[in-house]
C-alpha cells in the first residue's frame, strides 16, 4: 500500500469518533451518534477548526474524485435492477439516484420488513419481486458488506418495470398486480403506483 492509498476512504468506512471529529462534507454520522461514516470514495481530509473557534475538534471530510458520478444516501430515491430474490430479501444493482446515474457500482438489499408499510409479516419476496424487475426505492441506510438497506414501503416506491414469463414489458393493474399484454397472464409484484 502506497502513502497515497492509506488516505483513500470507501462509503460506510468508519473514519472517527464524534467525540474527537466533527462530520464534515462527504461523511455522515451513524444512528448511534458516535462513528462517522465515509458517504463516498475520495481522499480523507482533516481540517481544523477555525482560529476564533470555541470547536477544538477538527472537522473530517471527503473530497470525492471529479470523476465519481451520484452516490447512494440515506433519504434520496434510486432505480436498481433486481438481481436475486430469496425467501426474506432481494438483492439489486442501484443504477440511478433521484435522476443521475451511477459510474460506481452499488449494492442495494430489500428487506422483507422494508417490502410494504402494512402487514409486513405477511410479504412474500417472490410475489413483490423477480430478478430483472427495475424498482424505485428509497435508500434507509448503508447496510452491512458495503451494501444499501433499500425501502419500497411507500405506495409510489416499487416494481416499475417488469418482463413476463413471455419476454414482454408487463403493465401494472393493480398495487399488487401486473399483466403480460401479450397473453394476459398476472403476476405478483409489489408495484409503485404512479405518481
Amino acid at each position: 500500500m502506497s502513502a497515497g492509498e492509506e488516505n483513500i476512504a470507501t462509503p460506510g468506512e468508519i473514519l472517527g469518533d464524534s467525540s474527537q471529529f466533527i462530520a464534515g462534507k462527504g461523511t455522515y454520522l451513524a444512528p448511534n451518534g458516535r462513528n462517522i461514516h465515509a458517504s463516498l470514495t475520495g481522499q480523507r481530509r482533516l481540517v481544523p477548526p477555525p482560529p476564533d473557534s470555541a470547536e477544538k475538534r477538527l472537522t473530517v471530510e471527503v473530497v470525492g474524485h471529479k470523476t465519481r458520478g451520484a452516490v447512494p444516501e440515506p433519504g434520496v430515491v434510486v432505480i436498481a435492477r433486481v438481481t436475486r430474490v430469496m425467501a426474506r430479501m432481494a438483492s439489486a444493482d442501484i443504477m440511478c439516484v433521484e435522476s443521475k446515474a451511477v459510474k460506481e457500482k452499488f449494492t442495494g438489499i430489500i428487506r422483507q420488513q422494508d417490502v410494504r408499510a402494512t402487514e409486513i409479516d405477511k410479504v412474500d419476496m417472490y410475489q413483490s419481486f423477480r430478478p430483472g424487475d427495475i424498482v424505485k426505492a428509497e435508500v434507509l441506510s448503508l447496510g452491512d458488506a458495503r451494501a444499501y438497506y433499500l425501502s419500497t414501503a411507500k405506495n409510489e416506491l416499487g416494481v416499475v418495470s417488469a418482463q413476463s414469463i413471455a419476454g414482454a414489458t408487463m403493465v401494472p393493474i393493480s398495487w399488487t398486480d401486473m399483466q403480460c399484454p401479450s397473453t394476459g397472464q398476472v403476476e405478483k409484484r409489489k408495484v409503485a403506483k404512479v405518481l
